[in-house]
């Protein structure tokens, strides 16, 4: 039981740190001369430029900014929550509240990598207009890490659902 407590707590963390690296990174978009996230575009990985009121589809990339930081804290809650539920419930009793709250989490990083995903065009593509730049590229590691701790977080939400407090 000690080992597979050991694997639930590594997984969790692994999870929680891909989506902080997913978060922050600025590689959700990459192309020649240019990387961009979701918080700032870089060109030539010194001229960055914030995204910000001047930006086209501002209210779209404001959706995605919310729902990643929602999801990277969502799961640092439900880590805490299985903490204190691993002291605090009877043997036999199901992690429930940590699985609700870490499958939130997931629902909002996809949410989040989806609406990136059908809004990327139009998203970079006028704003890259404005530097020389065509949109022409394709998806950076932050993009692959955050659809990655999807999949994590729903594995980890499943766990906990089916987890059971054993001696």
């Amino acid at each position: 039981m000690l080992v597979l407590l050991a694997f639930i707590i590594i997984f969790h963390i692994t999870s929680a740190a891909l989506l902080f690296i997913a978060t922050i990174d600025n590689a959700w978009w990459v192309g020649e001369g240019f990387f961009a996230d979701v918080w700032k575009v870089c060109f030539n990985s010194s001229n960055c430029t914030e995204i910000g009121d001047n930006y086209a589809n501002y209210s779209t990339m404001q959706a995605v900014q919310a729902t990643m930081i929602l999801s990277t804290i969502l799961c640092c809650i439900a880590f805490l929550i299985f903490l204190l539920q691993l002291f605090r419930l009877k043997q036999g009793e199901r992690f429930v509240l940590t699985s609700i709250i870490q499958l939130m989490s997931c629902l909002c990083v996809m949410i989040a990598a989806s609406i990136y995903t059908d809004q990327r065009e139009e998203l970079h593509k006028e704003n890259l207009g404005l530097y020389g730049q065509t949109s022409a590229g394709s998806y950076g590691y932050s993009f692959i890490l955050a659809w990655v701790a999807f999949a994590f977080t729903f594995i980890s939400g499943l766990m906990y659902l089916i987890l059971r407090k054993r001696k």
